[in-house]
């Protein structure tokens, strides 16, 4: 498939459309109030696969116990789940953490504004550095959620398989040029109250499982245990925790760096 190019007049007839609906119509939202980059990744890593609403008071709890890329660097792993411990996939808190500590060690807490240095960041992708150097730079950088997806393909008429390099190539030459924040931000609400999945019968391409009775489940409730045990030892928490899987379980969240095993005793990694 050829690259696709949009006429002009679509071009403006479509910004025009979505920027005016925004004004009228948008959603307000902590981490719209700021381009400080460290807020913004904390933001965009809180938002995987989570509801904005729902992430609104961890991320202002979040940043009060730790406002700056220093502070949260420092802080201790125990402190780190505790504040983000309800939110779910708390192996994100881990993974930015370690993030942190990279920008404050090799980058000397300035921020990296260049894509190939924020790729080059364990635990962030493609999505997160676009949303990343868009928020809070105003980069422009098409950045192509789940809702923005859908509202591209549903008010341009596009095919629900159509490649996501070619998806980008559609959304890049639609940023109007100096707006790419005030854009982004326009096409996820327009996507989130406008061509929703009941009005536009698009579905996302991935789909979570079910939460009760999961591993992301069992997971939650072993660091919940943990926060308040403290220590615990191997044999405890396997008969505590009498999930088919529970072994495989806590061996992946030793891979994953959530928990640290010593002499058959369970804790919080440091």
């Amino acid at each position: 498939m050829d690259r696709i190019v949009l006429s002009e007049k679509i071009v403006n007839d479509f910004q025009t459309k979505i920027l005016f609906w925004y004004k009228i119509h948008k959603r307000d939202f902590p981490w719209r109030k700021t381009t400080d980059p460290y807020y913004i990744l904390v933001s965009e890593v809180m938002l995987q696969q989570t509801q904005a609403v729902r992430v609104v008071p961890y991320y202002e709890k979040f940043i009060k116990r730790f406002p700056s890329f220093k502070d949260f660097a420092l802080a201790k792993n125990n402190d780190v789940l505790k504040v983000w411990s309800g939110l779910g996939f708390n192996n994100r808190a881990i993974r930015l953490k370690e993030i942190a500590k990279i920008i404050q060690n090799k980058f000397k807490g300035v921020f990296p504004q260049q894509n190939d240095q924020l790729l080059a960041l364990k635990g962030i992708g493609n999505y997160t550095a676009a949303a990343v150097l868009a928020f809070a730079f105003n980069r422009r950088f098409a950045v192509i959620d789940t809702n923005i997806r859908r509202v591209l393909i549903h008010e341009l008429h596009l095919s629900e398989n159509i490649s996501q390099r070619h998806l980008s190539e559609i959304a890049f030459q639609l940023i109007p040029k100096g707006r790419s924040r005030i854009w982004h931000n326009a096409l996820m609400d327009y996507g989130a109250l406008e061509a929703t999945v009941k009005q536009t019968n698009i579905k996302s391409r991935s789909k979570q499982s079910p939460f009760k009775g999961s591993e992301r489940e069992v997971r939650g409730k072993i660091l919940r245990f943990l926060l308040e045990k403290k220590k615990v030892t191997l044999v405890s928490l396997v008969e505590f925790f009498p999930h088919k899987n529970i072994e495989e379980i806590i061996i992946k969240m030793k891979r994953d760096g959530l928990i640290i095993e010593v002499g058959r005793i369970i804790s919080i990694s440091k």
